[in-house]
């Protein structure tokens, strides 16, 4: 037998091995995701991928063979995507709006081949996930312009979901019209009051007249329901897409910063607890002098950051008030359970909302 021979041989035993890992490690990619289903969690993770590739790289020692093992690693895990991707086309995630409001659009971008379901507000997307109607849904915390966003607070207090990521867009406001139409045409404008409001410059340079709409998306889509070139939607390109609206003038809004934090909240909490630096936790403190300050000190003592703290009346208790607190640190670890523990010498209750790696901006 010759050698050419011989390595063919070795190859097809090799290659055989690699069929039967191969369809192992698919096997593992449907179960994790069958796992960010349940937890509402995205498919790519980028710092994950970019981890696993330096540490398993570090088991080559040829340095050669090191960067071919590389974009052999991510092959896999470009085929892991898409495979993942397919077996999710039917996660269901909620929304509180219309086709083309921002929420819509963070469901978009966030879980692309997710079915976006509408619902007429917060609660009721909230409790279509609670009920089982939808595996998870997207709902805004904060807006830079407005600030938070009171009755999400309420649901994170008083519900039994969990976050497991934050999302933050940018908001980009454009001007457009029906198709034809230009900037020079248009006499009065329609959008949400902060729409309005952030593009008020550009509303006053060019002397429109102006009418609220519940959102972006309504106002789009009353404009391309009139059909009048002489009147215009601010809103998103996306948007305007979807109601065949055309972009008149881009990024009206550009003198201003607005950017919307965007929670994906879960029937399933994360308990990968290796990676989470960062937690959303809810407690209400004792009726007593000074309980608020040690709550803060424990908190604080146990090496743990305050990024924001917030009141909201608990409801139930005229003027008792519950905290919402969003920190640094991985509170699953034992400094994080020591730090709950002494919590509830100062506290009533404490329902840590969620934990997560970090912040993501979505494009």
């Amino acid at each position: 037998m010759n050698r050419l021979k011989e390595s063919r041989i070795k190859i097809n035993e090799i290659d055989r091995k690699m069929a039967e890992l191969f369809t192992a490690r698919m096997n593992v990619a449907q179960e994790i995701a069958a796992a960010k289903q349940e937890m509402g969690l995205p498919i790519l993770d980028t710092a994950r991928e970019a981890e696993v590739i330096e540490a398993n790289c570090r088991l080559i020692e040829d340095e050669v063979l090191r960067s071919y093992y590389a974009d052999f690693l991510q092959h896999n895990m470009s085929l892991s995507r898409r495979y993942q991707h397919r077996l999710m086309e039917g996660m269901r995630v909620a929304y509180s709006g219309v086709p083309g409001a921002f929420a819509h659009i963070a469901v978009r971008r966030i879980f692309p081949d997710a079915s976006a379901v509408a619902y007429k507000d917060f609660k009721a997307a909230y409790d279509a996930v609670e009920n089982g109607e939808c595996d998870c849904v997207v709902l805004p915390i904060e807006n830079s312009y407005a600030g938070e966003v009171s009755q999400v607070m309420d649901l994170a207090f008083f519900g039994s979901l969990s976050v497991n990521g934050i999302y933050n867009m940018e908001i980009v406001q454009n001007l457009v019209g029906i198709k034809g139409a230009s900037v020079k045409d248009i006499k009065e404008v329609v959008s949400h009051a902060q729409g309005l409001a952030q593009c008020e410059g550009y509303i006053r340079d060019h002397a429109f007249i102006t009418h609220e709409a519940a959102n972006t998306a309504l106002a789009a889509k009353k404009v391309a329901e009139e059909g009048n070139p002489a009147i215009a939607a601010i809103a998103s390109v996306e948007t305007a897409e979807i109601y065949g609206l055309e972009v008149l003038d881009k990024n009206i809004n550009a003198g201003s910063i607005n950017t919307t934090r965007f929670a994906v909240f879960s029937r399933v909490g994360q308990r990968n607890t290796a990676q989470d630096d960062y937690f959303i936790m809810n407690f209400t403190v004792k009726n007593e002098a000074g309980s608020l300050v040690r709550a803060l000190s424990v908190i604080g003592e146990a090496g743990f950051n305050l990024r924001a703290l917030k009141s909201r009346p608990t409801k139930d208790l005229i003027w008792e008030y519950y905290f919402f607190a969003e920190g640094e640190g991985n509170i699953n670890s034992p400094e994080g359970e020591e730090m709950l523990l002494k919590l509830k010498e100062s506290c009533n209750n404490i329902k840590v909302v969620g934990s997560f790696s970090k912040e993501r901006i979505i494009r």
